[in-house]
């Protein structure tokens, strides 16, 4: 599975921005899918997560009112809608695929990595 990612920019604090990670290949739907970010001088963290049938979601409390994870299986395509930006959430984001069929918000629990986009969040 090869994953990319795009929809990264600049937005000042209060502002939107949906993320996409396309993914190639025929089985993507059997995958979950995650979203996670790394700022500047700091580890990798868990953003989001859904499930392969997108029944299920699950977000880190930084996050959690403000963003929504969602997929589109017949476009193998996963989305992150970013409302309510801080300048906080400013980093480099990455789409992720896990085998895992369970609750995963371990960066070793994925599989596949995309290659990551910038998000800014001006104050």
């Amino acid at each position: 599975v090869q994953l990319q990612a795009s929809g990264g920019g600049l937005v000042q604090a209060g502002g939107s921005l949906r993320l996409s990670c396309t993914a190639s290949g025929r089985t993507f739907s059997s995958y979950g899918m995650g979203w996670f970010r790394q700022a500047p001088g700091k580890e990798r963290e868990f953003v989001a997560l859904i499930s392969w049938s997108g029944g299920s979601t699950y977000y880190a409390d930084s996050v959690k009112g403000r963003f929504t994870i969602s997929r589109d299986n017949a476009k193998n395509t996963v989305y992150l809608q970013m409302n309510s930006l801080k300048p906080e959430d400013t980093a480099v984001y990455y789409c992720a695929a896990t085998r895992f069929n369970g609750l995963a918000a371990k960066i070793y629990e994925y599989d596949y990595w995309g290659q990551g986009t910038q998000v800014t969040v001006s104050s």
